[in-house]
């Protein structure tokens, strides 16, 4: 009940499911309902000490918080008085990990996309469209994944292509305009999906439009991008969200407003696309160019 209500996503329940089960491996010899905040709190610190992991490693902050967060939420939703499976919520008292916003400096330079784009075209027209699609739209990759044909359509003049994202993060939908360097080599590849040949053309059609465009794995778009990358002799571990912090990074610094990169990426909240503009406001002129300008004459 509590995934179906509050997991708008397929991908936000698998996640919060693991995490879920992980936590009950752990007080195996409790229920959910006797769990007080001392196993809560000893959870965590067996996370942050690599009790809790099969490799005994220490798990990242990160990793601890998102594995926390599921716990908090569950906990909150069924303590709810309207609900009440749980008599008390005990994960109010337990704090999580501080993450360090370590994800600035992960993005492409103008020159660096080009590159990367450049290898994934000399690959075949699938992993440069992936490329291509997630750069200029700035999508998640479990985004990627789940587009469809049927999600793009025209606006009311006819001369611009828009992408619905069906089911974004928290399960939210918007409206993400695709450039013509994008949807005039998609109109192909989606039209070369194949057709069973004994279908008749009205049935082809409607398959090929409830068919991913791109009907592969999380894991394979993660390594398509990785090993571009490193052909291409960039010398950073690439990821596909690399790509959406590159798509965010370039639309600041050449001009876009704050307000439409929030609406194109699918922030909920202002604060997480402000993030990109520190990045962006190191790339533009410094303090010490100001000064070198004052004193141009001496030099």
């Amino acid at each position: 009940m509590f995934l179906a209500v509050r997991c708008k996503s397929s991908y936000t329940q698998r996640n919060y499911s693991k995490a879920i089960e992980k936590f009950r491996k752990f007080i195996s010899h409790k229920s959910l309902r006797q769990v007080t905040w001392r196993e809560v709190e000893a959870y965590k610190i067996g996370l942050i000490k690599g009790y809790c992991s099969i490799t005994g490693k220490p798990q990242a902050q990160g990793t601890v918080a998102g594995l926390l967060a599921p716990l908090r939420s569950l906990y909150k939703w069924g303590s709810d008085p309207n609900i009440a499976i749980f008599p008390h919520n005990p994960t109010t008292s337990v704090q999580s990990p501080k993450v360090s916003i370590n994800s600035q400096n992960h993005y492409l330079t103008r020159s660096e996309a080009g590159e990367l784009l450049e290898q994934l075209k000399n690959q075949g027209d699938r992993n440069y469209l992936i490329g291509l699609a997630l750069i200029l739209l700035g999508l998640r990759v479990s985004e990627l994944v789940a587009v469809r044909p049927s999600d793009f359509h025209y606006d009311p003049s006819g001369k611009f292509t828009w992408l619905t994202v069906v089911n974004g993060k928290g399960g939210k939908r918007r409206e993400v305009k695709v450039p013509n360097v994008l949807w005039e080599p998609m109109l192909p590849y989606i039209g070369k999906q194949s057709v069973p040949a004994l279908e008749t053309a009205e049935n082809a059609n409607h398959k090929i439009k409830d068919k991913p465009i791109f009907p592969i794995s999380i894991r394979q778009v993660e390594r398509i991008i990785a090993e571009a990358a490193l052909q291409c002799g960039l010398g950073k571990k690439v990821t596909p969200h690399w790509l959406r912090h590159t798509n965010a990074t370039l639309a600041l610094l050449y001009g876009a407003s704050l307000q439409q990169v929030q609406e194109s990426l699918g922030h909920s909240h202002m604060n997480t696309t402000q993030r990109y503009l520190h990045t962006v406001e190191q790339l533009k002129k410094a303090a010490p160019d100001f000064v070198e300008d004052s004193l141009r004459d001496f030099f």
